[in-house]
């Protein structure tokens, strides 16, 4: 099938990570909305009843929970629950994509893929440490029932802040607004997520607080030439190495080339200088992926 084939040339293409994470949460959401289409078939009254079908039970197992032991007991979810979304509805993982497609494209164009994939499992990492600490400390959080965490907005939104901390003035074009700046609508999203603290999904929200909060970390240290995103970078290629038929050989499902610019290169001031000419003239968007780099190593002295 051309579809098989389209998807497989995605993960063997280098500098795709934002495609490649997106993908595999669109996979994982149809499979699950496929696993919830049979449950529902062969589920019993009672199965619905008590939450035990196929699907309940498979969820169960990528979705995070704010019961530590739970936690304890399936660690892996701190990072599957990222890549998880509600079924059957599509609108969850179709605004977390858009978001991903927007700003995470923002973070790979100027810093690179994998420091969109360190960013992505921090801002997962994050949000899902905020959750179990309000749940398990907060007095208000701690007398509601368990419940669990799924979805990659905590991710989304450390995309979302990060891109604001590393391009303060870039502007989106929205619809029957115009151009707005991308530190307005950070801020949107993370007032929004503040008032849902107190409301019916306050465990998302607080995961939101939580990736955001790690978005802007990540970006301000990286600026002061700190890549907090490194020990994730080297655990993949870790992983990775470990299916390879070869020692020197990299399989392509995460692979993520490097920077254009090498990262001990610093740029000139002629450099800069003819940069920010370019900027007056033609506005930010105008730039190569290499003069955005350059400029962001700029930034850094």
């Amino acid at each position: 099938m051309s579809l098989v084939k389209d998807i497989k040339d995605q993960f063997r293409m280098q500098d795709n990570a934002l495609v490649k994470i997106i993908l595999i949460n669109v996979l994982v959401y149809v499979a699950d909305c496929l696993i919830w289409v049979i449950s529902e078939f062969r589920a019993s009254d009672a199965e619905r009843m008590t939450g035990t079908t196929l699907f309940n039970t498979i969820q169960y197992y990528q979705a995070a929970s704010s019961n530590i032991m739970e936690t304890l007991y399936k660690p892996w979810t701190i990072i599957t629950y990222a890549f998880s979304h509600d079924t059957p509805s599509p609108f969850h993982i179709f605004f977390n994509m858009l978001g991903l497609y927007w700003f995470g494209g923002l973070i790979r164009e100027f810093i690179g893929s994998r420091r969109l994939i360190s960013l992505y499992v921090i801002g997962a990492l994050a949000g899902v440490f905020m959750y179990l600490a309000c749940y398990n400390l907060i007095p208000y959080y701690m007398h509601r029932p368990s419940g669990i965490l799924v979805g990659a907005s905590a991710s989304v939104l450390a995309a979302v802040v990060g891109a604001a901390t590393l391009l303060p003035h870039y502007r989106f074009h929205l619809i029957f607004i115009g151009p707005v700046k991308i530190t307005y609508i950070a801020a949107f999203y993370v007032l929004m997520s503040i008032i849902g603290t107190v409301q019916w999904n306050a465990g998302g929200n607080i995961a939101h607080i939580g990736g955001a909060l790690s978005g802007y970390i990540f970006i301000a240290l990286l600026k002061k030439g700190t890549d907090i995103g490194k020990p994730i970078n080297g655990s993949i290629d870790f992983i990775r190495s470990l299916f390879s038929k070869k020692r020197n050989v990299r399989m392509t499902f995460f692979n993520t080339s490097t920077p254009a610019v090498d990262e001990h290169y610093t740029p000139n001031q002629q450099e800069i200088d003819t940069i920010l000419d370019k900027i007056s003239r033609s506005g930010y968007e105008s730039l190569t992926k290499e003069e955005k780099q350059k400029l962001f190593k700029a930034s850094q002295k």
